[in-house]
């Protein structure tokens, strides 16, 4: 979600990021590696498990995503972000999505890519 307003669906829709639970391990935090996601936006789960808060709300919503769903929007650490929001929707920035994809895009009324 970096061009936002550009010819990315990503940055106009932000469905995904405001649907789904994003947990990964505890070395993607900046407090182990340079460049790594900001530990005061994650939750620990277990001791092999974080969580980006405002994942796990009745209704998610990243507390990294900037903007309105389905308009335009960005997420605030994009270089930084964590290993499942890089590997999600890889062809989504090509206007090609997939299962998730659809699935974030119907949860907030939108058809699918």
């Amino acid at each position: 979600m970096s061009d936002a307003g550009g010819s990315d669906p990503c940055t106009r829709c932000g469905s995904c990021c405001a649907a789904f639970r994003v947990d990964f391990h505890p070395s993607c935090l900046e407090s182990r590696e340079a460049g790594g996601v900001p530990d005061a936006l994650t939750v620990p789960l277990t001791t092999q498990l974080v969580r980006m808060r405002g994942t796990d709300a009745a209704a998610p919503r990243c507390v990294a995503l900037r903007g309105e769903i389905g308009m335009a929007v960005g997420c605030s650490i994009y270089a930084r972000r964590p290993p499942p929001c890089r590997d999600f929707a890889p062809y989504a920035p090509l206007g090609i999505g997939d299962d998730g994809c659809a699935r974030a895009r119907r949860r907030h009324g939108l058809a699918p890519l």
